[in-house]
């Protein structure tokens, strides 16, 4: 698969390389290609090149974003054509809402004609997707969207990055849902002084 990577920064840096070892190709996808965060680590990783937002979704079948969302709007913008194209949104909007949307991935849904996109990634800190394995326990990944195909692509690339079990939020309606659960993990790790080593794992009664 070939996956554009909007934002470059912990958590599209932590996934590009995931993603990069298992072998698919990355575009990373930047407003300048000379000097942006990670650049030296990120173009040493396989399968990976450097391009302007624009090319870097042209030759994409996926487009992850993991920017802040203030910048919502101005990547939407720049993405071009996405409107046959899955959209992962790993923002989160807990803070900052993308008038008059409730969250970015409602805001991206309008503001690029794309049916399929879906909220996954940002529940967690980066330090969880550069190794999701806690001794022997992959931990969990959470998505959201009423999208099925975009679910379904957010589900493989989880498991692909090493994470165990993917559950299923819901529908667009449950996007809000999620980024609360998001802020929860933020609560518990910084605020509370928990440290950025914990994770979340569903586990059933026997």
């Amino acid at each position: 698969m070939t996956i554009a990577i909007i934002g470059t920064g912990n958590v599209g840096g932590a996934l590009a390389e995931r993603w990069a070892k298992v072998g698919h190709t990355i575009r990373l996808g930047v407003r300048d290609t000379a000097n942006f965060k990670g650049k030296a680590e990120l173009e040493a990783l396989p399968n990976t090149t450097t391009h302007s937002i624009t090319e870097a979704v042209t030759g994409a079948d996926l487009v992850l974003i993991a920017a802040v969302p203030q910048a919502t709007r101005e990547i939407a913008d720049s993405l071009g054509d996405v409107s046959h194209k899955v959209i992962i949104d790993a923002m989160n909007s807990v803070r900052f809402k993308p008038d008059p949307y409730q969250d970015t991935t409602e805001a991206l849904r309008h503001w690029t004609n794309c049916p399929d996109v879906v909220k996954c990634f940002n529940s967690t800190g980066f330090e969880n997707m550069e190794n999701p394995v806690y001794g022997d326990t992959a931990i969990d990944m959470f998505v959201a969207g009423s999208s099925v195909k975009g679910k379904a692509v957010a589900t493989q690339l989880a498991k692909e990055a090493g994470f165990g079990e993917v559950y299923d939020f819901g529908g667009d309606d449950k996007v809000g849902l999620l980024e609360q659960f998001a802020f929860a993990w933020i609560n518990l790790a910084i605020m509370q002084k928990q440290g950025r080593d914990i994770a979340f794992k569903v586990i059933r009664r026997p």
